[in-house]
Protein backbone atom coordinates (compact mmCIF):
# COMPACT_ATOMS: atom_id res chain seq x y z
CA UNK A 1 0.00 0.00 0.00
CA UNK A 2 1.50 3.28 -1.34
CA UNK A 3 2.14 6.16 1.76
CA UNK A 4 -1.01 8.75 1.12
CA UNK A 5 0.12 11.80 -0.79
CA UNK A 6 -0.13 15.76 -0.64
CA UNK A 7 -3.05 14.93 -2.77
CA UNK A 8 -4.77 12.23 -0.93
CA UNK A 9 -4.96 14.58 2.50
CA UNK A 10 -6.00 17.45 0.52
CA UNK A 11 -8.82 15.46 -1.12
CA UNK A 12 -9.92 14.49 2.42
CA UNK A 13 -9.80 17.73 3.68
CA UNK A 14 -12.00 19.81 0.70
CA UNK A 15 -14.25 17.21 1.30
CA UNK A 16 -14.23 17.24 5.38
CA UNK A 17 -14.93 21.33 4.61
CA UNK A 18 -17.65 21.04 2.16
CA UNK A 19 -19.61 18.71 4.19
CA UNK A 20 -19.09 21.07 7.00
CA UNK A 21 -20.32 23.69 4.49
CA UNK A 22 -23.16 21.78 3.67
CA UNK A 23 -24.25 21.14 7.30
CA UNK A 24 -23.78 25.43 7.49
CA UNK A 25 -26.47 25.62 5.18
CA UNK A 26 -28.83 23.16 6.38
CA UNK A 27 -28.78 24.41 10.21
CA UNK A 28 -30.30 27.90 8.88
CA UNK A 29 -33.66 27.75 9.89
CA UNK A 30 -35.26 29.10 5.98
CA UNK A 31 -33.91 29.61 3.10
CA UNK A 32 -33.95 33.62 3.33
CA UNK A 33 -31.55 33.08 5.87
CA UNK A 34 -28.76 32.23 3.93
CA UNK A 35 -29.31 35.67 2.26
CA UNK A 36 -29.35 37.64 5.45
CA UNK A 37 -26.68 40.60 5.96
CA UNK A 38 -25.55 41.88 9.25
CA UNK A 39 -24.37 44.97 9.33
CA UNK A 40 -20.60 45.68 8.62
CA UNK A 41 -20.70 41.87 6.31
CA UNK A 42 -20.73 42.23 2.52
CA UNK A 43 -21.41 38.78 1.82
CA UNK A 44 -24.16 36.24 2.78
CA UNK A 45 -23.71 32.97 3.56
CA UNK A 46 -25.34 31.78 -0.08
CA UNK A 47 -23.37 34.42 -2.19
CA UNK A 48 -20.09 32.54 -0.01
CA UNK A 49 -21.79 28.97 -1.27
CA UNK A 50 -21.99 29.91 -5.10
CA UNK A 51 -18.41 31.58 -4.73
CA UNK A 52 -16.41 28.75 -3.23
CA UNK A 53 -18.68 25.93 -4.76
CA UNK A 54 -17.86 27.66 -8.69
CA UNK A 55 -13.92 28.39 -7.11
CA UNK A 56 -13.55 24.50 -6.92
CA UNK A 57 -15.62 23.45 -9.12
CA UNK A 58 -13.07 25.47 -11.90
CA UNK A 59 -9.71 24.90 -10.34
CA UNK A 60 -10.05 21.56 -8.83
CA UNK A 61 -12.87 19.98 -11.26
CA UNK A 62 -11.91 21.84 -14.35
CA UNK A 63 -8.08 22.44 -14.21
CA UNK A 64 -6.92 19.82 -12.24
CA UNK A 65 -9.28 17.04 -13.30
CA UNK A 66 -10.63 17.94 -16.53
CA UNK A 67 -14.68 17.73 -15.71
CA UNK A 68 -16.25 20.35 -18.07
CA UNK A 69 -17.53 23.63 -16.39
CA UNK A 70 -17.88 27.31 -17.35
CA UNK A 71 -17.75 29.50 -14.40
CA UNK A 72 -19.61 32.54 -13.98
CA UNK A 73 -18.24 34.40 -10.93
CA UNK A 74 -19.99 38.12 -11.37
CA UNK A 75 -23.07 35.13 -10.78
CA UNK A 76 -21.81 34.28 -7.78
CA UNK A 77 -21.85 37.69 -6.60
CA UNK A 78 -24.85 38.88 -7.79
CA UNK A 79 -27.70 36.28 -7.29
CA UNK A 80 -29.76 36.55 -4.06
CA UNK A 81 -33.01 34.53 -3.23
CA UNK A 82 -31.73 31.19 -4.27
CA UNK A 83 -33.33 28.03 -2.30
CA UNK A 84 -30.81 26.31 -0.34
CA UNK A 85 -31.81 23.05 -2.12
CA UNK A 86 -30.02 25.07 -5.59
CA UNK A 87 -27.08 25.48 -3.11
CA UNK A 88 -26.73 22.45 -1.96
CA UNK A 89 -27.20 21.51 -5.46
CA UNK A 90 -23.95 23.44 -6.10
CA UNK A 91 -22.14 22.12 -2.97
CA UNK A 92 -22.66 18.81 -4.32
CA UNK A 93 -21.90 19.26 -7.49
CA UNK A 94 -17.91 21.10 -6.02
CA UNK A 95 -17.85 17.55 -3.92
CA UNK A 96 -18.25 15.34 -6.99
CA UNK A 97 -15.82 17.84 -8.88
CA UNK A 98 -12.80 17.28 -5.93
CA UNK A 99 -14.14 13.42 -5.31
CA UNK A 100 -13.41 12.90 -9.03
CA UNK A 101 -10.30 15.26 -9.93
CA UNK A 102 -7.97 14.79 -6.85
CA UNK A 103 -7.73 11.02 -7.22
CA UNK A 104 -6.26 11.52 -9.92
CA UNK A 105 -3.32 13.88 -9.14
CA UNK A 106 0.49 12.63 -9.08
CA UNK A 107 3.20 13.76 -7.97
CA UNK A 108 4.69 15.10 -11.20
CA UNK A 109 1.17 17.38 -11.28
CA UNK A 110 1.75 18.26 -7.85
CA UNK A 111 4.89 19.74 -8.28
CA UNK A 112 4.54 21.55 -11.48
CA UNK A 113 3.15 24.99 -12.73
CA UNK A 114 -0.42 25.57 -12.24
CA UNK A 115 -2.01 25.79 -16.16
CA UNK A 116 -3.48 29.10 -15.54
CA UNK A 117 -1.93 32.26 -14.48
CA UNK A 118 -4.22 33.08 -11.07
CA UNK A 119 -4.19 37.10 -11.25
CA UNK A 120 -1.23 38.46 -12.60
CA UNK A 121 1.14 35.80 -11.54
CA UNK A 122 2.35 31.82 -12.44
CA UNK A 123 1.99 30.16 -9.14
CA UNK A 124 3.05 25.95 -8.16
CA UNK A 125 0.07 23.56 -8.54
CA UNK A 126 0.59 21.92 -4.89
CA UNK A 127 0.90 25.39 -3.76
CA UNK A 128 -2.44 26.39 -5.15
CA UNK A 129 -4.42 23.61 -4.01
CA UNK A 130 -3.54 24.22 -0.48
CA UNK A 131 -4.34 27.98 -0.94
CA UNK A 132 -7.29 26.84 -2.41
CA UNK A 133 -7.94 24.42 0.97
CA UNK A 134 -6.96 27.29 2.92
CA UNK A 135 -9.81 29.46 0.86
CA UNK A 136 -12.44 27.19 1.50
CA UNK A 137 -11.69 27.13 5.27
CA UNK A 138 -11.36 30.57 5.35
CA UNK A 139 -14.77 31.70 4.23
CA UNK A 140 -16.46 28.65 5.59
CA UNK A 141 -15.56 30.41 9.09
CA UNK A 142 -17.57 33.04 7.42
CA UNK A 143 -20.66 31.05 7.04
CA UNK A 144 -20.59 29.71 10.98
CA UNK A 145 -20.19 33.33 11.95
CA UNK A 146 -22.68 34.97 9.84
CA UNK A 147 -25.18 31.86 10.69
CA UNK A 148 -24.55 32.29 14.30
CA UNK A 149 -25.03 36.19 14.25
CA UNK A 150 -27.96 36.45 11.47
CA UNK A 151 -29.97 33.81 13.68
CA UNK A 152 -28.98 34.28 17.05
CA UNK A 153 -27.79 30.89 17.43
CA UNK A 154 -24.89 29.52 19.01
CA UNK A 155 -25.73 25.54 17.92
CA UNK A 156 -22.20 23.96 16.47
CA UNK A 157 -22.64 21.98 13.44
CA UNK A 158 -18.93 19.94 13.63
CA UNK A 159 -17.68 22.69 10.73
CA UNK A 160 -14.09 21.48 10.92
CA UNK A 161 -14.72 17.93 12.92
CA UNK A 162 -11.01 16.34 12.87
CA UNK A 163 -12.82 12.91 13.03
CA UNK A 164 -13.28 13.26 9.76
CA UNK A 165 -10.06 13.65 8.47
CA UNK A 166 -8.70 10.90 6.14
CA UNK A 167 -6.14 9.66 8.96
CA UNK A 168 -8.12 9.23 11.94
CA UNK A 169 -8.58 6.87 13.93
CA UNK A 170 -10.05 5.81 17.09
CA UNK A 171 -7.28 6.23 20.47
Amino acid sequence: MNPPTLATHLHAILLRDLRGLRREVEAYPHDDAVWALAPGIANSCGTLVLHLAGNLRLYVGHVIGGISYERDRPREFAARGLPRTELLRELDAAMDAVDRALPQVTEAVLTSEFPLPIGTARVNTQEFLLHCAAHLAYHLGQVDYHRRITTASSVTVATMAPGELSSARPQ
